[in-house]
């Protein structure tokens, strides 16, 4: 491709010096950061792909100048003075290309030194990990991860932490229709409110004023409410701790009904009340259970007989059962329980010595034993005897009490019931002396139960489920004060009492002790799903001082003792924890004045 001229030697000179020069100095100066095996390597491709012929040197600067020379573009003087200048350069190249890299290395040792001056000591840094250390550093990461999602739950969508897991919420809703329908000849006049007397101001007997009394002969319609919201959180080591609200019109133990347009009208709000709270601890699964605070009732009753099911007991207690047989369980309850507590301040106010009163504080004390024998799949009989304890309960007379206005206190006023319904007997609490100069001085009086109360009470319960789920159970309960003195009512009662024997002569106390309770229900145990049903009927009879009055049912009757009759009912399920029921008492008082009434009930349940 080269053709000899005569000047072309001339020509071509400047060319092939620059040439020479521009070939030595590109791989001199890519040694500098490729090292010179890298740059043998790369001088063998661009030699693979520019010429087939195999150069004599490896070096493609030498093999121009020595083609130029074979052309005869160059002498072999000049040739070798231009590869002599470019290995010059190219030595000249490497050497400042070897002291620039010393000096980067001395440079980013110096950093590195200075970095290590300002971290922390124990700090490692690793500069290389390989993939199986990253691979395994990640496993273990996402591991910890998902261990403490699972722990705390906020990487789970729907659930809640663990310890929101621990916490049971419960509530049910009562709508209610209440009838009450009181028969002709019921006695108005003498039908007195012991509990609006005791709850208030004493009631001057001398007054031309009557007693107060409660309703026994007009008929009231009475659109009702129950709602009550529960909580229950699992602490640990078997404890936990409860607490509940319902409604009410007051503060009745035995009733968390409220009346709408009560307390006020006018779509009035109405009030809630802490109706529980307790803390429980459980051991031996649940074989030992001990409460305190304020619960259910710890006894079991089958009935409404000696406690309303709606009573909350203030105290404490302790349950235990053993399952002795596969097929029999005997089980035991004790407990203590606070009635009423003194006052702080308790007593006059009068400057004088021993003003205050000493403590006069009630209590309930009571143990059950019993058993559970399953003698059958579904069918199980039940029995169990209790003896109760009220103590500091019955009212005593005071020491003369000069009580000349109704502000006016006496050291056995706080023997008084705080809170009662109906059947109970009662006596004066007060020994009044009166001014004998004043002709007609008042006489504030309050009063007491005449009677003690240590009821003894025998359960038992058939349930016979041959027919399961369709079930026949048969509940019985027998009731009998064991502290009744009927000399003591004689005495002193002012309730409760015959016929006068004479003008003027009060008869006999004609209430009693004892008291109980037959109950047949048909059908399903509870009421849970749509078309669930049961109905039941029974009877009750139970005498005015068999029980403390304050503490049992409250819509036979409308509420009390000294109340006998009979009472059906049905329920049934509407859809799931929705249930509809009917029922209808009909009572009548069994000593005292004459009494009756007839109660229906159409109630909507709703239970979450």
């Amino acid at each position: 491709m080269f053709k000899k001229k005569s000047d072309a030697s001339r020509r071509l000179m400047p060319l092939a010096v620059s040439l020479c020069a521009l070939t030595c100095a590109a791989p001199a100066l890519g040694q500098t950061a490729l090292g010179e095996g890298q740059s043998s390597a790369r001088t063998s491709d661009r030699r693979t792909g520019v010429s087939q012929v195999r150069p004599a040197s490896p070096n493609a600067t030498i093999n121009l100048v020595n083609m130029l020379v074979e052309q005869g573009v160059l002498k072999q003087a000049q040739a070798e003075a231009l590869i002599r200048q470019a290995n010059d350069e190219a030595f000249v190249a490497r050497e400042a290309a070897k002291g620039a890299a010393t000096k980067a290395d001395e440079a980013a040792k110096a950093a590195n030194a200075a970095t290590a001056a300002a971290t922390p000591p124990g700090t490692r840094h690793v500069t290389y990990v390989p993939e199986v250390v990253k691979r395994q550093l990640r496993e273990e990461i996402k591991r910890e991860v998902m261990e403490r999602a699972h722990k705390e739950n906020w990487a789970s969508p729907g659930r809640y932490p663990e310890w929101a897991q621990r916490i049971r919420f419960s509530g049910d809703l009562r709508a209610r229709y209440q009838g009450s329908f009181f028969p002709e000849g019921n006695n108005q006049l003498d039908a007195i409110n012991f509990n609006a007397i005791n709850t208030g101001s004493p009631y001057d007997l001398a007054s031309s004023t009557n007693f107060p009394t409660y309703n026994t002969t007009q008929d009231r319609h009475q659109p009702r409410l129950r709602a009550r919201l529960g909580m229950e959180a699992d602490i640990y080591s078997g404890f936990s701790a409860g607490l509940r609200i319902a409604t009410g019109e007051n503060s009745s133990p035995v009733s968390t009904n409220q009346t709408l347009g009560a307390s006020g009208g006018n779509f009035s709000k109405y009030a809630l009340w802490l109706d529980r709270g307790f803390l429980k601890y459980q051991a031996f699964g649940d074989n030992l259970n001990v409460s305190i605070g304020r619960f259910d009732n710890p006894f079991w009753s089958p009935t409404d007989l000696a406690w309303h099911r709606d009573l909350g007991f203030d105290g404490a207690a302790v349950q235990a059962k053993y399952d002795l047989y596969e097929w029999f369980t005997p089980f035991a309850v004790a407990g203590a329980f606070s009635i009423f507590n003194t006052d702080a301040n308790a007593g006059s106010n009068l400057a004088i010595p021993n003003a205050k009163f000493g403590s006069q504080d009630k209590w309930l004390f009571g143990g059950q034993a019993g058993f559970v024998s399953r003698f059958a799949p579904e069918s199980s009989f039940r029995a169990a005897v209790a003896y109760y304890d009220f103590a500091n309960v019955q009212g005593r007379l005071s020491s003369p009490c000069f009580a000349p206005t109704s502000a006016d206190i006496c050291d056995t006023d706080i023997r008084r019931p705080s809170f009662s319904q109906k059947g109970n007997t009662y006596r004066f609490l007060r020994d009044l002396v009166v001014d004998p100069a004043n002709p007609a001085p008042p006489l504030y009086q309050y009063f007491g139960l005449v009677s003690q109360y240590r009821p003894v009470v025998a359960s038992a319960q058939l349930d016979l489920g041959h027919f399961h789920p369709v079930h026949i159970v048969l509940d019985g309960e027998y009731i009998w004060n064991s502290a009744f003195d009927r000399g003591l009512m004689n005495a002193f009662a002012v309730n409760n009492r015959g016929p006068d024997v004479a003008p003027g002569v009060a008869g006999p106390h004609n209430g009693g002790n004892q008291g109980w309770l037959a109950r047949v229900t048909v059908g399903d145990r509870v009421i849970k799903r749509l078309w669930d049903w049961n109905v039941h009927a029974g009877y009750k009879y139970l005498e005015s001082d068999a029980t403390i009055d304050a503490f049992v049912d409250s819509d036979f009757g409308l509420g009390g003792t000294n109340l006998q009759g009979y009472f059906i009912g049905g329920n049934v399920g509407l859809s799931d924890n929705v249930w509809a029921s009917l029922r209808y008492l009909s009572a009548n008082n069994i000593a005292g004045l004459p009494y009756a009434v007839d109660v229906f009930q159409v109630d909507l349940n709703a239970k979450f």
